[in-house]
């Protein structure tokens, strides 16, 4: 019996465009910004902040030696890394709050601090509430100090979010994360591109009632 559903932000909750993100850490005059920017992960000292091993001033003191001019802003570097994030169709929001009334609904992300506190804490804004009333615990890489698909973020989840992996149901856009989640102990669905994760949890409920 499925009790929780744990959501992926980017790519099933959140759209996101990698490519604008590039473009726009090229157009500040970073050299190879494709080095460091993946759907699924970042590299360098990208992952490293999104892990928990460097805050926001050490990533800005990292990065500026990549760009040809010296002087380039932590703002400036902050609204690139942010094109990386579209936004939430306000569809996924009421989804999420019409699931609250039946599971414990909680959120598992791979992410970083300027993003959380900027572009996608306004994100959960549009219906006048906070990101914390769609979600009964929000668990994120660089709190846990761990990033998917290991499973050291997925027991931090568990524990912090008292849930039974049998009883939880995973959604991700990564299938190497899904396998991950599968192999833990989860039920896990893939959201591929043009999936919305009703239609999938449906979907799943009748192959499984």
């Amino acid at each position: 019996m499925i009790k929780n559903l744990l959501f992926d932000l980017g790519g099933v909750i959140m759209d996101l465009d990698r490519e604008r993100c590039v473009r726009a850490f090229r157009k500040l005059g970073m050299e190879n910004p494709d080095e460091f920017l993946g759907l699924y992960g970042q590299q360098g000292e990208f992952l490293a902040l999104e892990a928990g091993e460097i805050d926001a001033k050490e990533f800005h003191r990292r990065v500026r030696p990549l760009f040809r001019d010296p002087s380039v802003t932590d703002a400036e570097i902050d609204e690139a890394f942010n094109e990386f994030l579209i936004g939430i169709p306000v569809e996924r929001l009421k989804a999420l709050r019409e699931l609250r009334k039946d599971y414990r609904v909680l959120l598992l992300s791979n992410t970083n601090p300027i993003m959380m506190e900027s572009r996608i804490a306004e994100a959960f804004r549009v219906e006048g509430m906070e990101m914390a009333d769609y979600f009964d615990g929000i668990f994120t890489s660089y709190e846990a100090k761990c990033c998917k698909p290991g499973r050291e973020i997925f027991d931090y989840a568990s524990r912090l979010g008292h849930m039974d992996p049998a009883e939880t149901l995973f959604f991700d856009d990564s299938q190497k994360n899904v396998d991950a989640a599968r192999s833990y102990g989860y039920k896990a669905v893939l959201v591929r591109p043009g999936d919305e994760f009703a239609d999938l949890l449906a979907g799943f409920m009748a192959e499984n009632s």
